[in-house]
């Protein structure tokens, strides 16, 4: 079940990416163009054209929520709107109350924490950050750290030297596909130490 649950998440923060991506691009849209009920506190209007700190927000919240939404430049855009919903929260809300819900910040603190996620885990699967051309996948990590010395017995390849002589652990799985006990199969290359 975990390895299944591990496997698709990929597709988690790839779904979360662009339900949030969506969400935050929105806003701005609606905070610049009055569009779906306008910026919050205009009456259905837009916010004026270069007012600090609320256009600039709203330029953000468009331009970074259509990146992340489309997973593009993902990490970086996430961070500047994480910033900017720190921002709005400090300077809007929290001078009005300590607690986000006594203060109206719940979507700015859940903005910011969610984007700031995603500036850890990337875009996820869908994105568009894997096409690009320095862009490659990078297998999940089964175990704790390993050393530069010692490779991940996962990854060796049958017939492939170790760097130094030791034992490598080498899992195998059974031909039915199953998972269950695992077995180990030793290759001891070189000699061991005294």
């Amino acid at each position: 079940m975990t390895d299944r649950l591990n496997s698709a998440q990929p597709y988690a923060i790839g779904l979360l990416r662009i339900v949030i991506g969506l969400l935050f691009a929105v806003h701005g849209a609606a905070s610049l163009f009055g569009v779906l009920g306008g910026a919050a506190g205009t009456d259905g209007g837009s916010i004026p054209s270069g007012t600090w700190p609320g256009w600039y927000a709203a330029v953000i919240q468009l331009v970074g929520g259509a990146l992340v939404l489309l997973g593009l430049g993902t990490r970086g855009a996430a961070f500047i709107a994480s910033g900017s919903m720190a921002y709005a929260y400090f300077d809007v809300h929290q001078s009005t109350a300590l607690w986000p819900i006594q203060n109206g910040g719940e979507l700015s603190v859940l903005f910011c924490w969610t984007m700031l996620l995603l500036v850890f885990t990337g875009s996820g699967a869908l994105g568009l950050d894997r096409l690009s051309p320095g862009a490659r996948p990078r297998p999940a990590r089964t175990s704790g750290p390993r050393s530069p010395s010692r490779p991940d017995p996962g990854t060796t390849r049958p017939g492939a030297r170790l760097p130094h002589p030791e034992v490598g652990a080498v899992p195998y799985r059974a031909p039915s596909g199953r998972l269950g006990a695992t077995t180990v199969r030793l290759r001891v290359t070189g000699s061991l130490p005294p």
